[in-house]
């Protein structure tokens, strides 16, 4: 799908083995009988009234029937989409695929296509026949232009005209990283204004994150997706960390806690969201001290959902040390301090992983939904020790989507030359360098978190 997190559809086979047939169906999570198949089995009669079947024959009469019910919810397909090409092809009718779903979730390679060994070695050889054209035989760039624009159909379900340009699509994280990796930066006092745009990292923060960082030359980073050649900016090779539920789990924290009806009714007397009211209460506790020094004593480890980069397991459970009693709104508001702050440290993470396989990174771009959270993008700033860029239009993944179709449309000559031109920086927040020493404290602790939650793994398994 896009990027985002789906629930997917589920169904179950169940198989009937009868005296004369075996009999299978495919059913929804509903009850739904969606397909049905039969065979028969064979059988023997050496004497009178005496009979006797092959365990083996049922067996590969059971076989039967389940390819076949594939063959029965599989066959009928005409080809199989991520959603933005699916999207694509109803607005011009042209079944190109984009090289960035491709790449990313199909793999596909830029330099090689596809893999057939691949596909027998999982069992979909069938996607290898008449050319791969189930599954995609023409493979363009992101901001290539597609067939001849819109349909008449698809223009007047749009409210458009005919022949409009229509870009090969990108992945939404994909289009929001082209959205603000390009921004001309100049008159900011950035390192990265002199630097080439392999410095930059974009963050993509929402319900989840993605750290979107480019290089010139393919760069294989352990726990970290990639390299993807031309897969967000074309003719470079693209590297794709990533955090699992961010967003949410601030929400989760935050929505969890016992004074959180208290924040909810304090919040709606001022009209404020309740991370407003939340960061202003952390500016009226902090008294003399920085706001990020109030967690000095409390510690999180943010993969409640597991950990995607850079240690790709999805076994690692959340981790929160230095619990009191308390639950009044002050240690609701701390507690949301130090989710915030766990992480910008699993950003640091990231970044630091790829940087030691060979990355070169001087600044962040931030952009979504947690983008605008003052808070959530300071620290950022202070925990990375890097200025973080704010994209001046905050909707960055639709800026980057508009890129896509200005480049289809021939008014830009490239991708980069449209994302130099439509990319404009909002805001500069710079790391509050003073405060560097704590938070390489509350790093060291961050580790050890991990650390040690893998030593408990081990105790608890050790036979």
């Amino acid at each position: 799908m896009s990027g985002g997190e789906q629930k997917p559809k589920r169904y179950y086979v169940g198989v009937d083995v009868g005296t004369g047939s075996v009999r299978a169906a495919l059913v929804d999570q509903s009850g739904v009988l969606l397909a049905f198949a039969d065979h028969p089995i064979e059988k023997w009669e050496p004497q009178f009234n005496h009979h006797e079947q092959s365990s083996e024959d049922i067996w590969a009469a059971c076989c039967v029937v389940t390819k076949n019910l594939r063959e029965t919810c599989w066959d009928k397909a005409g080809h199989f989409f991520d959603l933005p090409d699916f999207l694509s092809w109803k607005a011009t009718g042209v079944t190109a695929r984009s090289l960035c779903s491709l790449v990313c979730k199909w793999t596909y390679s830029a330099e090689k296509g596809w893999d057939d060994s691949f596909w027998k070695m999982v069992g979909l050889e069938d996607f290898v026949a008449d050319n791969y054209s189930k599954i995609g035989n023409q493979v363009l760039p992101p901001g290539a232009s597609l067939g001849n624009g819109l349909t008449p159909e698809a223009a007047r379900d749009l409210g458009l005209l005919p022949g409009i340009a229509v870009a090969a699509s990108l992945i939404d994280a994909h289009a929001g990283g082209l959205g603000v990796i390009g921004a001309d930066v100049r008159g900011h006092g950035l390192v990265c204004e002199g630097q080439p745009v392999t410095s930059r990292l974009a963050v993509i923060c929402g319900t989840s994150s993605c750290h979107m960082g480019i290089s010139k030359d393919p760069i294989f980073v352990p726990g970290v997706w990639g390299p993807y050649f031309s897969a967000m900016v074309p003719g470079f090779w693209l590297n794709e960390g990533g955090q699992s539920v961010t967003g949410k789990l601030i929400d989760h924290m935050v929505q969890g806690h016992a004074a959180f009806p208290e924040l909810q009714a304090k919040a709606t007397a001022r009209c404020q969201s309740v991370y407003a009211y939340l960061n202003s209460h952390l500016d009226l506790i902090k008294k003399a001290q920085p706001v990020g020094f109030l967690t000095v004593d409390l510690h999180v480890w943010p993969d409640f959902h597991g950990n995607r980069s850079p240690l790709a397991d999805l076994t690692l459970k959340g981790m929160v040390t230095g619990l009191t009693l308390s639950q009044d709104l002050d240690d609701l508001a701390i507690l949301y301090l130090a989710t915030v702050q766990a992480i910008a440290l699993g950003t640091r993470f990231i970044k630091e992983a790829m940087e030691a396989a060979g990355h070169s990174i001087s600044t962040l771009f931030l952009c979504g939904g947690l983008s605008k959270n003052p808070l959530f993008v300071q620290m950022h700033a202070d925990i990375t020790g890097m200025p973080v860029v704010l994209s001046q239009e905050v909707e960055s993944v639709l800026v980057g989507a508009a890129i896509l179709g200005a480049c289809a449309s021939g008014d830009f000559a490239s991708v980069q030359e449209a994302m130099a031109k439509m990319s404009k920086v909002g805001k500069v927040v710079f790391p509050r360098q003073e405060d560097k020493k704590y938070y390489d404290k509350k790093y060291q602790v961050f580790l050890k978190l991990v650390e040690h939650q893998m030593e408990y793994l081990a105790i608890m398994n050790d036979d």
